[in-house]
């Protein structure tokens, strides 16, 4: 059990690496294991300012993840719009938003029971 929670923790960081790449914008972590029937164990949330910085996100999470863990999300939706983009990677799924849209579904008031961190930006 604690090797797949090291493996989430290092996934997460790794994730977080390639959002603050790119300036993503108000990164949130939602813990969902404590919960019950949940979809995975995390929640990365963020924003971007435009579908460009969307996308721009995605890909940087997607080449910081594939380059130090050899890992590829399972599923990635959204991308063709990139104003909500969602990547499955099983045990975490990451939601980039643009800043909008983000305000309108309010993922972090809809998990309200999780526990939710702030990642303060390195820029």
């Amino acid at each position: 059990m604690a090797d797949k929670k090291n493996t989430a923790k290092v996934l997460l960081e790794h994730i977080i690496e390639g959002i603050e790449d790119v300036k993503g914008d108000n990164i949130h972590t939602l813990d969902l294991r404590k919960l019950d029937n949940t979809p995975c164990d995390y929640f990365v949330i963020c924003s971007g300012n435009s579908n460009t910085q969307v996308s721009a996100i995605v890909n940087a999470v997607q080449k910081k993840v594939s380059k130090a863990l050899h890992e590829k999300p399972y599923h990635v939706e959204g991308l063709e719009v990139a104003e909500w983009v969602l990547m499955d990677y099983i045990n975490i799924v990451v939601h980039v938003f643009q800043k909008h849209i983000r305000d309108y579904y309010n993922i972090e008031e809809l998990w309200g029971d999780a526990v939710s961190t702030h990642i303060a930006s390195n820029y």
